[in-house]
């Protein structure tokens, strides 16, 4: 199993998530979260325009999904199609137990 964290500039998600569900990836979590990568955010124009702030953190989406090692491919394929901007993190799960049913492994995803 793996884990692909998806850290997404503009609001891509939606796109993402039903292209997701159209090859059986059900389960997904979105964050609204708040960052910093290499490009500033957009400047303010704050006090009738007399003033500029520049904000050191953005508005970014963060996806998260558990699939098996066998859609991998298919999975970054399909975020890539349909995001604009970000970065996709793959790590391995080594264990995963669902709560209500015991079940483990890729049972539970």
């Amino acid at each position: 199993m793996l884990k692909i964290e998806v850290i997404l500039g503009n609001n891509d998600v939606m796109a993402i998530s039903e292209a997701l569900k159209k090859i059986g990836i059900g389960g997904l979590t979105v964050s609204k979260v708040r960052g910093r990568g290499k490009n500033p955010g957009p400047e303010i124009h704050a006090s009738k325009g007399s003033e500029i702030f520049v904000p050191q953190f953005s508005e970014k989406f963060k996806m998260e999904a558990i699939v098996s090692e066998d859609t991998e491919d298919e999975v970054i394929s399909i975020i890539k199609e349909h995001g604009r901007v970000g970065k996709i993190f793959v790590s391995q799960i080594l264990r995963a137990v669902d709560i209500s049913s015991g079940h483990e492994g890729d049972e539970t995803i």
